[in-house]
């Protein structure tokens, strides 16, 4: 059993997906990142953003709205192949797309022969180069036609929104899906080719009891999913409205949450997975992301915990987020102005922030303790936090020998939380970020 410290998990902390945060963008000129663009170079990878679900979950805090009006999508698609155009002809020649990734919302909003005018339109303005495909699917509404555009593209990879298996937990966040349902979906993807599934689970759902979360775990595991991502509910309707609707009273308190994720992390380690991270989970014999993990080249980026080592991430799509090694982008958010910017042949990046040598710095410290578990300090960063990492220490949850950092078995909950002492700008915003486990 992973200790107990609630006094070191009182305080919310980033996912760290990136360093800086999305907390830290601000306005940024277009140029700025039509510059980036231009002197881009070797291996990309791509994220198309589809900001639209069929059905809206409550507990969802993600950029997505109703897919209920056609000619809203036809507009967005329109805005976003212009986007495709705008952006391929800014690379240059010898940019290599190794990746291409759909996200959402969820892209099986749109109709399938849209997702594979998306990729035509891809392999014309990028250099494809044998890409790995994959994408989010919402298991509710997925369809044998959506699995027959994927088995044309050649998708590799798929991860299935299943959230919980409980019916009652699936009411209260508004997303009832049958196992039917789920079976039906894993079929379709496994006769179509894909070879690497992953299941979104929570923890931390209102009602939610540890038994829900074993029978869940139980049930994906015997649906054979290759990947697990466990994520704890961040209840934030201060910053997500829509999660107004769930009654905070049925929520897990914070003890319940860690014994959750405790348990979790137990189970699927002791059922055939490989730890990502604490909350990530791969089967290992042939899986990138096992051996990632294992041989110590995991990264993380926007989408997770990645064995991608491309140095540029280009985001297409409103609100999508683009990575280059000293510059973080954001396109525009609403998806009415984004279709407009693009429909005015202008970039659609509005925010972001310029990554200084002190920030790169930070940000390796903060991925290497989150991927490896263990990082080198740079001096000036010891001096700054050691201090902090006291309580941490004495407790046996993490080591400081020299200038080595390294986080034990009995911190890995901690991991977040830990990151987050290296990273300065927590210490001025008041910004509330999710619950660390």
């Amino acid at each position: 059993m992973w200790p107990y410290h609630p006094d070191l998990l009182s305080t919310p902390v980033p996912r760290y997906t990136s360093y800086p945060t999305a907390a830290e963008f601000g306005a940024l000129d277009s140029s700025t990142y039509r510059e980036a663009l231009e002197n881009a170079e070797g291996d990309i990878s791509l994220y198309l953003h589809i900001p639209f679900c069929e059905k809206i979950c409550h507990y969802c805090g993600c950029n997505t709205g109703r897919a209920n009006r056609r000619r809203r999508l036809i507009s967005y698609l329109v805005a976003l192949h212009r986007e495709i155009e705008l952006v391929g002809s800014l690379l240059p020649r010898g940019t290599r797309i190794k990746r291409v990734s759909f996200g959402g919302g969820s892209p099986n909003a749109i109709r399938p022969s849209d997702m594979l005018m998306l990729v035509d339109a891809l392999a014309q303005h990028f250099a494809l180069d044998n890409p790995v495909f994959s994408t989010e699917l919402d298991p509710r509404t997925f369809s044998a036609e959506w699995a027959q555009a994927i088995e044309m593209v050649g998708f590799q990879r798929a991860s299935l929104g299943v959230q919980t298996f409980a019916p009652h937990c699936q009411k209260a966040i508004g997303r009832e899906q049958s196992e039917d349902l789920i079976v039906q979906a894993v079929d379709w993807l496994r006769d179509a080719g894909v070879t690497s599934l992953n299941f979104d689970l929570m923890y931390g759902l209102p009602e939610q009891t540890c038994d829900d979360l074993t029978d869940s775990l139980h049930r994906t595991r015997i649906l054979g999913a290759d990947r697990v991502a466990l994520f704890g509910y961040a209840h934030v309707p201060h910053i997500v409205p829509r999660q107004r609707v769930i009654d905070a009273s049925t929520l897990p308190d914070q003890a319940e949450r860690f014994a959750m994720a405790n348990h979790g992390f137990a189970y699927l380690c002791t059922h055939g997975y490989t730890p990502v991270g604490f909350d990530h989970f791969a089967k290992p014999g042939g899986d990138p992301l096992a051996s990632a993990a294992i041989n110590g080249t995991l990264r993380r980026n926007f989408q997770g915990f990645t064995e991608d080592q491309a140095p540029t991430l280009i985001g297409l799509g409103a609100s999508a987020i683009s990575s280059f090694p000293g510059l973080l982008v954001q396109n525009e958010k609403n998806s009415g102005r984004y279709r407009m910017m693009c429909s005015q042949d202008q970039l659609a990046a509005v925010g972001g922030v310029h990554r200084t040598e002190a920030d790169q710095q930070h940000g390796n410290v903060i991925e290497a303790l989150l991927c490896q578990g263990r990082a080198k300090l740079p001096q000036n960063i010891v001096a700054e936090v050691k201090g902090a990492l006291c309580p941490f220490t004495v407790r046996g949850l993490a080591s400081l020998d020299g200038d080595y950092l390294t986080i034990t078995p009995d911190g890995l909950p901690y991991t977040r939380t830990i990151a987050a002492l290296f990273d300065p700008y927590r210490q001025q915003s008041k910004r509330r970020f999710s619950a660390a486990v």
